[in-house]
């Protein structure tokens, strides 16, 4: 994003919008909770327990900042590419991409529970749970984008 800030345009709150992000990565890792930290707070227990409790705050950032990654793609694409917009090409590989560049956070993770095993990363079921959010988060962004895109569209005369 650095790289491309003037070129690509981002808008305001897209910018605001990976801020929020850094800060709910570096309060999940940095705030403690009980004997942990706060990525392994349970904030609505939905279902299962330990590892496979859903909602946690890891769950929650995951899915907010992978959403936010495809909406980053997404404008990427159509500042570079405007004649994919309206197309389903412009939703779809910005949330592919997305979950792509979520499997390559999740190596880094493992990479550093291999060099540090006390990281309060998690085990199995919370890297296939972290991967699953990546995946929603992704497909809810480019669902709320195409929404506000149509009514874009919708609006002009």
């Amino acid at each position: 994003v650095g790289w491309n800030l003037r070129r690509a345009a981002f808008p305001e709150p897209m910018l605001a919008a990976l801020s929020l992000w850094g800060l709910a990565h570096m309060a999940g890792g940095g705030i403690p909770v009980g004997d942990s930290v706060l990525y392994s707070l349970p904030l609505i227990p939905i279902v299962g327990t330990g590892e496979m409790t859903i909602l946690k705050y890891d769950q929650l950032v995951h899915a907010y900042g992978f959403g936010v990654t495809a909406w980053v793609l997404w404008h990427l694409m159509a500042h570079n590419h405007p004649a994919l917009r309206g197309s389903r090409t412009i939703y779809v590989y910005p949330a592919l991409a997305a979950m792509g560049l979520g499997a390559v956070n999740e190596i880094i993770e493992f990479g550093a529970v291999l060099m540090v095993p006390e990281t309060n990363v998690g085990g199995y079921y919370n890297t296939l749970l972290d991967v699953c959010f990546n995946a929603l988060g992704a497909v809810l962004a480019m669902v709320i984008v195409a929404r506000v895109e149509a009514g874009r569209t919708a609006a002009r005369p």
